[in-house]
């Protein structure tokens, strides 16, 4: 121990004898609070609070889709490769380096040594293929959970991975029964970080609540509902995080959670709503010790459209609805301005995406002549859910489906909402419950691929399973998506994906709605925060400093 924390360790001993001495004293407590607050910002002491509106669902990546829960897990855990904190290039991180076969159908990993987990077991190729072969293989004793990002990306179980091998203590051989374009960033996004099998042994059933990885930090507590906190792991083989602690603080509201910002006591407010853009921006004017985050429109919020539920399964159906949608009326009124109207599922940013796509204009009464065709003279009654709590592409959910229940109200199909929690939501909506229901998508990693072939293959519209919500099945779109992912020369990759839009514009499977820029927040001590494209980042290098 220092000199500097045996005299901290001192004058904290004295602070709570003389507290106990004078009694619970309002001036006394507020010296020790001071004194704790001052000793929190120090090197080893610092914690970083994070207010956000919702908890995690699970803390095993591979076992949720979950936004909230990437964000947590993705300090605990790492993959074999990683994106640049800001950049789109592809990274070592538990991998040292890579290579690849010509035809790309082997891929061999030389793996970093002298890492180990937070339980203080070894990393090495045999916890690697350990962790594969929990996710690819049904019959695994460890299979436990829907797995659905591997069905989504793999097709299946085992899917097209043919085989995952150690071939020394540090090498690890992947084999795959077609080519795969996008496998290196498939590999990059925080559902595949690699977990401590002893630890996956030791929990079973229970390891969402018991996360043990590689990352800077390490699992401490997960109040449900009320916080997560995590400490810092001074075993980290890539150096030791800059704080001491952090805490995922949940506060559903968004004026609460903004006013603690404001006071101090959380350091970052996530998932604000746009309108406090305009206060925030006031407030930095008038020198507040406040930081505006805006994320680049890297998502999509739309109405999944249950294509297998009559009367959905009918195209003019879905075009009247599309129409019946005032998309810059809703950006204005419920998104301030701060989102973009979605022409189809991914963003303008993202290569392949088709700007010649000419968007269903709001047109209530072309909408009513298509339910005429349809065999709809005089509308008819549906149920349009959503989930409760704010998302990324959907900040204000509940007043999203209020004005698209107006909007279809016009051309007389009667929508009735339902609300459910997000948990529960998915499940339903994974198993083709619903008729309509707002949804969206957050990009995982930096290609067409992760939106198309998630939210339209066939593939992915197995009830239990789903990431395709529409349960969208065109044997044209299917082909298209899986050429796309099979060639390696990115010309003819954005040639393919702009033809497929083509076709999922006319079929119109669902309603793209926005693409949003959500909005975060942070005090001026905030030191080397950058909030990434998809959502998720690592908070190893965050620090809190003086404002």
């Amino acid at each position: 121990m220092s000199n500097r924390h045996r005299l901290i360790l001192v004058i904290l001993i004295f602070i709570l004898v003389l507290v106990a001495a004078v009694g619970p004293c309002a001036n006394m407590a507020g010296q020790y609070d001071r004194f704790v607050n001052a000793f929190s910002r120090s090197d080893d002491g610092k914690k970083l609070i994070i207010g956000r509106a919702n908890d995690a669902i699970s803390l095993d990546p591979a076992s949720t889709t979950e936004m909230d829960s990437f964000k947590v897990t993705v300090n605990i855990f790492e993959t074999l490769v990683k994106y640049e904190s800001e950049g789109n290039n592809i990274v070592p991180c538990l991998a040292e380096s890579w290579k690849s076969s010509e035809d790309g159908l082997t891929w061999v990993f030389r793996l970093r040594q002298g890492v180990r987990f937070h339980d203080g077991t070894s990393f090495n190729a045999h916890a690697v293929t350990f962790n594969f072969h929990r996710w690819m293989d049904a019959g695994n004793p460890y299979h436990n959970g829907q797995f659905s990002y591997w069905n989504y990306i793999f097709g299946g179980f085992p899917g097209f991975v043919r085989s995952v091998t150690a071939l020394s203590d540090y090498t690890v051989e992947i084999k795959l029964s077609k080519p795969f374009a996008p496998f290196l960033s498939a590999l990059a996004m925080p559902v595949f970080g690699i977990s401590s099998p002893d630890a996956i042994k030791k929990y079973g059933d229970d390891l969402y609540q018991h996360p043990v990885g590689t990352g800077p930090f390490c699992f401490e507590l997960w109040e449900p509902n009320v916080r997560i906190v995590l400490c810092r792991n001074d075993k980290y083989w890539n150096s030791s995080a800059k704080v001491g602690q952090v805490e995922f603080r949940v506060i559903p509201s968004n004026a609460d959670r903004l006013g603690q910002l404001r006071q101090g006591e959380i350091h970052i407010a996530d998932n604000l709503n746009p309108e406090d853009v305009v206060s925030i921006e006031n407030e930095i004017k008038s020198d507040s010790k406040l930081y505006l985050y805006l994320r680049p429109s890297f998502n999509v919020g739309y109405i999944a459209i249950n294509n297998e539920k009559p009367p959905f399964d009918v195209r003019e159906v879905r075009a009247a609805i599309s129409h019946a949608i005032n998309k810059e009326a809703l950006i204005k009124d419920v998104f301030n301005n701060l989102a973009k109207p979605a022409k189809t599922f991914i963003p303008p940013i993202l290569w392949g995406y088709n700007e010649n796509i000419v968007p269903y204009e709001y047109d209530p009464e072309k909408s009513k002549q298509l339910l005429a065709d349809a065999g709809y003279p005089d509308g008819f009654k549906t149920m349009l859910w959503v989930m409760e709590g704010p998302r990324e592409y959907f900040s204000k959910p509940v007043q999203v489906a209020e004005y698209v229940k107006e909007n279809l109200a016009q051309i007389n199909i009667q929508a009735e909402i339902k609300v459910f929690d997000f948990d529960e939501y998915l499940k339903r909506i994974e198993n083709g419950e619903h008729q309509l229901a707002l949804i969206g998508w957050t990009g995982d990693y930096i290609d067409p691929d992760n939106f198309l072939y998630t939210l339209l293959a066939s593939d992915n519209a197995k009830p239990g399973l789903a990431g395709n919500y529409s349960f969208y099945k065109n044997k044209n779109a299917d082909q298209l998506l899986t050429q796309a992912r099979q060639t390696s020369n990115m010309v003819f990759r954005k040639s393919l994906y702009r033809n497929l839009l083509e076709i999922v514009n006319y079929d119109t499977p669902s309603i793209p709605l926005v693409h949003t820029m959500p909005v975060l927040a942070a005090r001026l001590s905030v030191k080397g925060f950058i909030p990434h494209m998809t959502g998720v980042e690592s908070l190893e290098h965050v620090d809190i400093g003086l404002e």
